[in-house]
């Protein structure tokens, strides 16, 4: 099958689009034909070797959509050619044709959508429910401050807290702000000629998906005892203590319980993926430099196979 493999650590150069042996299901997994894979941040963060010494070869990606082809012994929770989605480990690769993963990481994609869309959602959509619910507790009347909220985990986060019932400020560049605003956002603020902390205070929740002076500038704008979660940025020692509030840095979770979640609402047509850039799986390269950037709106998608919809 093809393939997107790293040989060795370093820029987009050294992604190579090749010919790889086809993965065999184990026990409790599932092979997916995969049709389409998203494309993220922490992914060039893994080819540029910032995620550790990983071993070597390695199939890039971690998003895949597509239908599944072969089932591993026991435990496995699907039927072949049922249309799924995953958050894949890493090195199990989601830039290929194939990919094994195990049963439990994997959901039935939303129906309402189509494989690009769907491989959009997994890392990213994971982290903004992850962040919002799982970690900070967001409810219905409560006020959050989404930093980066025109990308990829910003773009689910505005549309989850708005879905919740939350009131929701975002900053983004001018350029973003009547699309913040389309998919939920009640105030923008534009950070390029705006200083966030002069305009937003009294938040229960901040999510922060830029790090550096953002995340440092956010403690001030919390309500005693609200939620700063991270992306992005580690928690000083004894900082949250020293500011009142609660914090942690988010370690997204492979989850197909809450994969299923998401495409329930979803399918509420409550939430939908934000997909700018769609390349081929051969581009690879360049949609990893379009994501290094930092300033792409929504999801970068490679297209493996052919997307029905």
């Amino acid at each position: 099958m093809k393939a997107v493999r790293i040989h060795e650590f370093g820029g987009p150069e050294v992604l190579r689009y090749e010919d790889v042996p086809e993965p065999q299901p184990g026990p409790g997994e599932i092979r997916i034909r995969i049709i389409a894979a998203g494309v993220n941040p922490m992914d060039w963060k893994i080819r540029k070797g910032l995620v550790g010494e990983l071993p070597l070869p390695m199939i890039m990606g971690l998003d895949v959509a597509g239908v599944v082809d072969a089932l591993g012994q026991g435990g496995v929770f699907f039927q072949p050619e049922e249309e799924v989605f995953a958050k894949v480990s890493i090195g199990e690769g989601g830039y290929a044709e194939y990919t094994v993963v195990n049963s439990t990481q994997a959901a039935r994609k939303p129906r309402s959508i189509g494989f690009v869309e769907s491989a959009a959602i997994p890392t990213a959509g994971l982290a903004a429910w992850q962040c919002l619910f799982d970690i900070a507790g967001l409810e219905k009347g409560q006020s959050v401050l989404i930093h980066g909220a025109a990308g990829g985990v910003g773009t689910f986060a505005v549309q989850f807290a708005k879905w919740k019932g939350a009131f929701v400020v975002a900053t983004a560049s001018g350029t973003n702000i009547e699309f913040l605003k389309s998919i939920g956002a009640d105030v923008v603020i534009n950070y390029t000629n705006q200083n966030f902390e002069d305009i937003a205070c009294n938040m229960d929740v901040v999510l922060d998906t830029v790090g550096g002076d953002t995340f440092d500038k956010s403690w001030s704008v919390l309500k005693p005892g609200g939620f700063l979660v991270s992306t992005v940025a580690s928690i000083p020692e004894g900082a949250a203590e020293e500011h009142g509030v609660r914090a942690q840095t988010l370690m997204t979770k492979s989850d197909g319980k809450e994969l299923t979640q998401i495409a329930e609402v979803i399918d509420e047509m409550r939430v939908k993926p934000i997909v700018t850039t769609i390349l081929p799986l051969s581009d690879a390269q360049k949609a990893h430099e379009m994501s290094e950037s930092r300033h792409t709106r929504g999801k970068i998608v490679l297209l493996v196979g052919e997307d029905p919809m």
